[in-house]
């Protein structure tokens, strides 16, 4: 981002090689975590107006910005997103990952997993399977139900509130358990509760007899990045059991961010590797 300040500061915006432009333009909006509009975007990059609104358009066309409700902000769409998944898989990232994950089941002996927004619900980035031979399997890649789900509960719970309400009116809310919430006022006044209390919670909501608890993965300036979630059967585990594991589940999103999201954090290469 200092680039991009830079660039706009000493007035070299439009010496900028058009590829970087739009590597910046997308760091600037995905950083922002909210939709933007091509005025608010450039706010940070200094761009003659007529080449950063076609530059945003090519990127629309090209899939990697979607148009939010509105029509006017943009927001990542699939391309973006599938490039994101594709960098948290990246192999020595997801071995650091399944490192943490395998040692919160571990300790609380019940599976643990790992999920990201995606424009259909949320998908599963990495799980860690229970032991038990009673257990509720999501696969990996796999997608969930934002409304029922105590992951994709805490996501909603993330956005500003005008558009977690847009999100919610466009959603069908379909019934899948006991507990389900089927009411879109209900839904928006649980999503208070959880925004307050930075904890996604299902009981029973999503499949019957299962309980679950989902906690932020966030970065430095406490943006959202993924979530960090256990579940179980509730014949196992009750929802209150669940709930004793809340300060493991943060310090091990806090360590999952530092260790295996953080760009920062990633290990330079060594000698040998870079003389190779």
């Amino acid at each position: 981002m200092a680039q991009q300040g830079k660039a706009k500061n000493n007035g070299k915006a439009d010496r900028t090689p058009p590829g970087l432009r739009r590597l910046y333009i997308l760091e600037v909006l995905t950083q922002a975590g909210f939709p933007m509009t091509p005025t608010d975007i450039n706010e940070s990059l200094g761009l003659p107006k007529p080449t950063l609104h076609r530059l945003c358009n090519e990127l629309y066309l090209d899939g990697y910005l979607t148009k939010d409700i509105d029509g006017r902000r943009y927001l990542p769409g699939n391309r973006l997103r599938s490039i994101a998944a594709g960098v948290l898989s990246f192999a020595p990232l997801a071995q650091l990952r399944h490192t943490i994950l395998k040692q919160v089941s571990e300790q609380v002996g019940e599976t643990c997993n790992i999920t990201l927004p995606d424009s259909n619900g949320m998908i599963y980035l990495d799980r860690v399977e229970t032991h038990w031979p009673i257990r509720i399997e999501l696969p990996v890649g796999g997608h969930v139900p934002f409304y029922c789900t105590a992951s994709g509960k805490l996501y909603l719970s993330t956005l500003r509130r005008s558009q977690q309400r847009r999100l919610v009116e466009g959603l069908k809310l379909e019934r899948h358990a006991p507990n389900t919430i089927t009411d879109k006022d209900e839904l928006l006044a649980a999503l208070e509760v959880t925004r307050k209390n930075q904890l996604g919670v299902d009981n029973e909501e999503f499949v019957e007899g299962m309980v679950a608890i989902a906690v932020p993965v966030q970065n430095e300036n406490g943006d959202f990045v993924a979530t960090l979630a256990i579940h179980a059967p509730a014949q196992r585990m009750s929802l209150d059991a669940a709930m004793t594991h809340i300060d493991l589940l943060r310090n091990a999103a806090k360590e999952l961010y530092r260790v295996a999201l953080d760009p920062a954090s990633s290990p330079a290469p060594s000698a040998d590797n870079a003389s190779s």
